[in-house]
């Protein structure tokens, strides 16, 4: 092959080379490892309690920021302690109020004097009339005691209630843990106003904030709930999410008297009520009594001036009778002289 054809030949073969890179190019690479189309991530939450609780999210691997949102939406439980100490022979109560979810440590301490041969007690923990755990209780060689521990997690209403432990001695020694939601300061009151005038009823709840208020009033048997949104011209409600509220009733009638009740709600834990009831009395309802006082004075007088009036039409007639009856024995005197004077005469 001569120099010029060869440099003839040489552009083809570039141009074919150019097209087999490119198909290479174009060609998928084995597959080394499976493709992972989901996993699972576990987001583990520690509070307080010292519980641990978990969230399985299913789906894509969730970035940190999701992770953190995530996670501040589960609510983490707060921690308390309570104890009793009993005497054999002994019950003791502690009411416990929770206003939020939490978990409860409970001890029960066991001092018996003396000290019985055995190096354990048995305890049972119940709730209500459920028994819940059977146990033993261990002895603290430094104070002489026995204890026993029983870990209540309080999410919802259906937890609420007694949780006793109960030592098996020789005779039963037991401790009470009462645990309910907050109760309402002043469950019952008594109001009375006046028509077209207006009354403030409030609740309170101590210390402890519901989630919200809630008022009712009755119609009849019915219990009606109050909305100060649709009527603001007869119900104002403030406010809604303190440890106080107060209703306000505008323009009273005798229909607004009845039954008032106040409900405060606890997040999963429940409500509370407070009772208030409500008379409304006309202006006239303070005169009554006195209306009533008049009366009687009235009817009293009238009899008096009655018996007068009586008494003096009866009067001249008795001196009218009295006259005669004086007239009538002068009368009979005289005759009786003229008789006695005709006698004495004939005699001599």
């Amino acid at each position: 092959m001569s120099f010029s054809e060869a440099r003839s030949v040489i552009p083809l073969l570039l141009l074919l080379a150019g097209f087999c890179l490119s198909d290479a190019a174009k060609t998928p690479a084995p597959a080394t490892m499976t493709e992972t189309t989901s996993q699972q991530t576990t987001v583990n939450i520690s509070g307080s309690t010292g519980s641990e609780y978990a969230t399985h999210i299913t789906g894509p691997s969730k970035t940190t920021e999701d992770a953190k949102e995530l996670t501040e939406k589960i609510p983490v439980l707060a921690e308390m302690k309570y104890n009793i100490t009993l005497k054999e022979f002994s019950t003791e109560v502690k009411n416990i109020t929770l206003g939020q979810p939490t978990v409860l440590e409970l001890l029960c301490l066991l001092d018996i004097n003396p000290l019985p041969d055995k190096a354990t007690i048995e305890v049972t923990w119940r709730m209500g009339n459920t028994t819940i755990r059977d146990d033993n209780a261990t002895k603290d060689e430094h104070q002489n005691i026995w204890s026993t521990q029983y870990m209540a997690e309080i999410k919802n209403r259906t937890q609420l209630g007694n949780y006793a432990c109960i030592f098996k001695t020789k005779e039963k020694a037991e401790g009470i843990f009462d645990v309910q939601v907050p109760e309402i300061g002043g469950k019952s009151k008594s109001l009375i106003s006046y028509e077209g005038d207006s009354v403030v009823m409030s609740c309170d709840s101590g210390k402890y904030v519901p989630l919200d208020w809630v008022w009712y009033t009755m119609n009849g048997s019915e219990q009606v709930f109050i909305n100060d949104t649709l009527r603001p011209e007869k119900y104002q409600v403030s406010p809604k999410n303190l440890n106080i509220t107060k209703l306000k009733v505008l323009g009273l009638t005798e229909n607004d008297g009845g039954f008032y009740w106040c409900e405060a709600i606890f997040l999963q834990l429940g409500e509370s009520r407070g009772k208030a009831s409500l008379k409304v009395l006309t202006y006239m309802a303070p005169l009554k009594p006195f209306l009533a006082i008049a009366a009687e004075v009235i009817i009293l007088v009238a009899l008096i001036f009655i018996y007068e009036i009586y008494t003096r039409k009866k009067e001249p007639v008795a001196e009218g009778e009295k006259e005669f009856e004086q007239t009538e024995q002068l009368k009979s005197e005289d005759s009786n002289g003229v008789e006695n004077s005709t006698a004495r005469h004939r005699k001599v």
